[in-house]
């Protein structure tokens, strides 16, 4: 390696580390601003639970640290939801310099519509997913049961949801940028269609806790999202190398 690309090379890791330090304080910073309210945001997202539990029920903590430490670990994961926008920001500063006039005007909406389908996955799981899953199994028990779910057991049973549909909704940006880039088409992609029906099921497993109910409730958005993405990504087709920076 000459001397000048080993000199860009280096000023290029120097431009990395900047950016994942910005990131790294906004996520600080958001935190730091959350953590006041971290017992009422625990409050807001176990809501779905409570609403569903047994008038002499409760939650309850099975570890002694877990009342402090439970909040604070939701609080954090939601300075980094609530960051991603920045966060893609600066993944979009490091690379726009090496794009194409026309994959800027490209991957700009894609960014901004895979923060948009993000945020509309999680939302998604809390208002309509979670109180059906929730519906469900707190009404099967025997009535000789008295349901106590632990408040790190439903935190994390939710966190993997909202993580869940969150990427789940961001089928139809994949799609896109799939075909936009010539990796496959949409006539492909159709005659493909059976398998990725299974395949929406086998992701729905694998990302939803041991249930059909969850595994059903991901697995057909994923499918719907899927016929979204093909609609959406005939409007784009593979660009030409040839194409030049402008």
């Amino acid at each position: 390696m000459s001397e000048p690309q080993q000199s860009g090379f280096i000023a290029h890791l120097v431009e990395l580390r900047n950016r994942l330090m910005r990131s790294l304080l906004c996520v600080l910073l958001v935190f730091v601003v959350l953590v006041y309210f971290a017992n009422d945001i625990y409050a807001f997202v176990a809501a779905p639970l409570l609403a569903h539990l047994p008038a002499n029920s409760q939650m309850i903590a099975t570890d002694v640290t877990a009342p402090f430490f439970t909040p604070f670990k939701l609080t954090l994961f939601v300075a980094i939801f609530a960051a991603i926008p920045f966060i893609l920001h600066q993944v979009w500063s490091f690379i726009a310099p090496g794009l194409y006039q026309h994959e800027k005007r490209m991957l700009i909406p894609i960014l901004l519509s895979s923060v948009l389908l993000f945020y509309g996955g999680i939302a998604f799981c809390y208002f309509v997913v979670l109180p059906i899953v929730l519906s469900f199994f707190t009404g099967i028990g025997p009535e000789v049961m008295t349901l106590t779910p632990d408040i790190s057991s439903y935190l994390g049973f939710a966190l993997k949801l909202f993580f869940a549909f969150g990427i789940a909704f961001e089928i139809p940006v994949a799609i896109m940028l799939l075909c936009w880039s010539g990796a496959t088409t949409t006539a492909s992609l159709k005659q493909k269609r059976p398998y990725i029906v299974v395949g929406a099921f086998v992701v729905a497993m694998f990302l939803t806790p041991p249930d059909v109910l969850s595994q059903t409730l991901l697995a057909l958005p994923m499918l719907l999202l899927f016929e979204l993405g093909l609609i959406l990504a005939a409007f784009y087709s593979a660009k030409s190398p040839q194409e030049e920076k402008q």
